[in-house]
Order: structure tokens, then sequence, then C-alpha cells
């Protein structure tokens, strides 16, 4: 009795009118949409490929110790070819330099903004969006349309039980679109693999744990079509019913949750905190050149008196002291600049995971929302990319500007940068600049890695959305159980 009811329900969805043309354009999306992920980032690694080598190229070109700098890339992800998250918001390197933070900059969407506009079609957004709606399209007349077709009330002239019956509407339904669906994603995977892309053990693991989330997304949806479809008597109500919360649900619910969680816990625009820097930079290097114009008056006064030979004998004789001491320091400016600003992204850092755990409790009331966090987190494109870069390339400035000072002092640069001179005719010149050596050998300087991820770290923040789309598909199943238990099938 099951086995025939389940073969009933799978010949009501393969061989209905509108199963051929939604199940083509559906695959053709996939499968188009893993092709264009492939190229994306095909070219975002010959992208990445090209900058290290320029900056490479440039620093083999560095003739002095003094303001050396470099440029750190983030590494394309290969997982990005299923779910882009954020990966084309967020600037694709930083420069490493003394006197500048780290800062992402030229992002791809900054770069072309046509596709920012209409954005990227990928896996998760064909899951989340059109596979989804594909489900309610198959799945709201699944009891109310059988009540109004009669075939209903045929069934339950037999003696068939209630839950088997709405057990096999689940199963057959379930079979009926998503063994179709695992054709275009069997394809994408054949064509990743054609393609050579750099896959590790852990990268699979990842994807199949993508597939697993994204199924079991899939899944929800069948059994709320089925639930909402137990609730009603006419296709057309449950059809709208069901409309309306996909709308909410993948649409309202998670803009809404960010929107409140921005009034709830405000954080300053990066606007405010680079004034805030900006100004704390120029208060400080103001106080700087007031202490060097003090400092060189003072040296002026202690020549007082002495001859044109004897001054620049004198002069002679401490210049590299005084230039020690003053670029001394100039670095503990530099220094106190880069703590107050380190100071400052920190706690911006902080107020904004305040504000994005709260963003995050109010939209995962939403199935979309817990599916959409998890295969990002899991991609590694989630909303923490940006942070786990930027915390990896400020070790990096620390230890390259820690190799550039020793460099510094053991090439005497270190008192080459800035040299002064002073007389009452023209005032104080300052000039910037250091010794030239010719081309230096920076073979041994640290080379920027970004820390990698087990597949452990990678799956736990997923876990807990993975678990509220069991939760919502259960809730969901027992409703359609309940409701179709009470259910007229008159």
């Amino acid at each position: 009795m099951l086995s025939t009811l389940i073969e009933k329900e799978l010949k009501n969805i393969i061989l209905g009118p509108k199963f051929v043309a939604t199940f083509g354009v559906c695959s053709l999306l996939i499968i188009l949409s893993v092709f264009i992920g492939i190229k994306d980032y095909k070219t975002a690694v010959k992208a990445y490929e090209a900058g290290t080598q320029l900056a490479e190229q440039e620093m083999q070109e560095k003739n002095s110790w003094m303001m050396m700098s470099t440029r750190a890339y983030r590494k394309p992800e290969p997982k990005q070819i299923f779910v882009s998250g954020i990966n084309n918001d967020i600037g694709r390197f930083s420069r490493i330099r003394t006197a500048l933070p780290v800062k992402l900059t030229n992002s791809n969407y900054s770069d072309d903004p046509i596709f920012a506009v209409f954005r990227f079609i990928d896996l998760s957004f064909i899951f989340q969006i059109v596979l989804s709606l594909f489900v309610v399209l198959f799945t709201y007349d699944a009891i109310s349309g059988e009540r109004e077709r009669g075939t209903l009330r045929l069934t339950f002239a037999n003696s068939v039980p209630r839950a088997k019956y709405i057990f096999a509407k689940f199963a057959g339904s379930w079979l009926g679109l998503i063994i179709p669906i695992l054709i275009p994603i069997l394809i994408g995977l054949l064509l990743v693999v054609l393609y050579k892309i750099p896959l590790t053990v852990s990268h699979w693991a990842t994807i199949i744990s993508f597939l697993v989330i994204s199924l079991l997304y899939f899944t929800f949806f069948i059994v709320l079509g089925i639930f909402i479809s137990a609730l009603t008597k006419r296709s057309v109500v449950s059809f709208l019913v069901l409309l309306v919360i996909w709308v909410f649900a993948v649409l309202i619910i998670p803009r809404v949750g960010v929107m409140a969680a921005g009034k709830i816990a405000p954080v300053p625009s990066t606007a405010e905190i680079e004034a805030q820097i900006d100004g704390f930079s120029k208060d400080r290097w103001e106080k700087y050149y007031s202490y060097l114009e003090e400092v060189w008056l003072k040296r002026e006064r202690e020549m007082e008196g002495l001859t044109t030979e004897e001054r620049e004998a004198f002069r002679d004789d401490h210049l590299w002291d005084w230039m020690e001491e003053n670029d001394k320091k100039r670095k503990a400016v530099q220094t106190d600049i880069n703590e107050f600003s380190r100071k400052l992204h920190e706690d911006l850092r902080n107020r904004k995971a305040v504000q994005q755990r709260l963003a995050y409790t109010l939209s995962r009331f939403s199935p979309a929302s817990s599916y959409q966090l998890a295969v990002m987190n899991l991609a590694e494109t989630d909303i923490h990319l940006k942070s786990r870069y930027q915390s990896d390339m400020e070790n990096y400035h620390k230890s390259f500007v820690e190799y550039t000072e020793k460099k510094q002092a053991e090439s005497g640069d270190n008192v080459g940068g800035i040299r002064i001179t002073f007389n009452s005719d023209t005032g104080m010149k300052m000039d910037i600049g250091g010794r030239d050596k010719g081309k230096l050998d920076t073979s041994d300087r640290p080379r920027f890695q970004p820390t990698d991820r087990s597949f452990a770290e990678i799956l736990q923040p997923a876990l807990v959305d993975f678990g509220l789309l069991l939760i919502y598909s259960f809730l969901a199943l027992v409703g359609a159980f309940v409701g179709f238990l009470r259910y007229d099938v008159r």
C-alpha cells in the first residue's frame, strides 16, 4: 500500500505538464551557475598571481629600507564557485607599510560596479530563491488539490491510514523533486573536476556538507507545502498562503532582522573612524614638527658665537646623532598613531560583532536566512571573511615592519629617513628619504600566508543553522501530520 501511494505521487509530479519545463530551467541554471563560478574563480586566480608577481618585482627593485612597503593579496577560495557570499564585496589586497594601517581595498564590485547592481548568481542563490519557489509550485496542491479533484475521497474509500498517506505524500514528493535535481548538481561537480579546480579533501567535505544542508532546506519547503495544503480546502488558497510565507521567509525577515539590529545596536561608520584617526594623526604630527623646530632652534643657539667652519664641523660631528634622535621620536609618533588606529578598529570590530550576533539571531527566524548563513560559513565567504584576513594581515604587517626596522638598523638606513636644516634666512627645511644602496636583497623577508582552517573549524559555526533547519523541517512535518489527521477528505 505504501509503495503504491509513493509511486502514485511520483507519477503525479514527473508526468505532470509543468515538470519538464521547470526541471529544464532549473537544471540549466544550476549548470550555468557552476560554469560561471569556475570562470570567475580562474579569473580571480590569474589576478591574484599577477598581483603577487608585481609585488615581488617591486620589492626586488627597492633601493632603500626607509618607507619600505609591499602588498598582501587575498587568495581566491575554490568554494566561492558555489557560494560567492561577500567574496566580491570586500577588497582584494592591502598595502603593508609602517605608516599605514591594514585596509583591504579594490573589491571586484568597486572595480566593476555593474556586477554590484545585478550580483552574481551562484548555486546557493538558486537553492535559496529559485528552487524553493519551484517546490512551492509543486506542493501547494498536494492535499487540497486532490480533494478538489475528488481523488482524495476515492483513496480513503479504502482502509488507508492517514499517517501512512501523509508519509507517502512526503516521500513521493521528496523523491520526485530531489532526485532529478541531483542530476545537474552532479554535472556541475563533474565540471569542477574537468576544469581541474584545486580541491583538497577538506574542500570536498565542505562541498558535501553544503549539498546536505541545501537538500535539507529543499526538504523544508516540501514539508511546508504539504503542511499548508493540509490546512486548506482550496488549492488557490494554499498557493497564496505559501507564496506569502515564501516572500516573508526568503525576502523580508532576513532584511528586517539586519535593519532592526542596526537600530538596536548601532556602530560608528568607517568614515567616522577614519575621521578620528585623521584628527589624532594630524595632532600628533603637528606636535612632532613643533618639537623638531624647538630642538633645532636650541641646537642653533648652542652654535652661536662659532665661526662658519666651526659650525659646519659641529654639525658634521653631531648630525647623525641628531638624526637618530629625531627618527626615534618620529617612530614613537607613528607607533602612537598605529596603536590609536588599532584600538579604534578593535572597538569597531567588537561593536560590529555584537550587532552581527543580534542580526543573526533575529534573521534566523527565517529558514532562508539560516540556510544562507550556513552555506556561507561552509564556503568561508561569510561575514567574517574580512576580519579573518585583516587579522592575518595585521600579524603580517607587524612581522614585516619588524623585518624592515631590523634591516634599517643593520644597514644604517634607520637614521637616513629625515634630514633637517635650519638657518635664519630660509628657516627649517626637511628632506625625507633614505640613502640609496642599490637594489636590496629582500629574499629573506616574511611572506603573507593566510591561516588555514580545518574542516571541523569550518563546520562548527554552520551546525547551529543546520540544527535550526532540522527543527523547522520537523515542526512542519509534525504540523502536516496533525493537520491532516483532522482534515475533511470529502
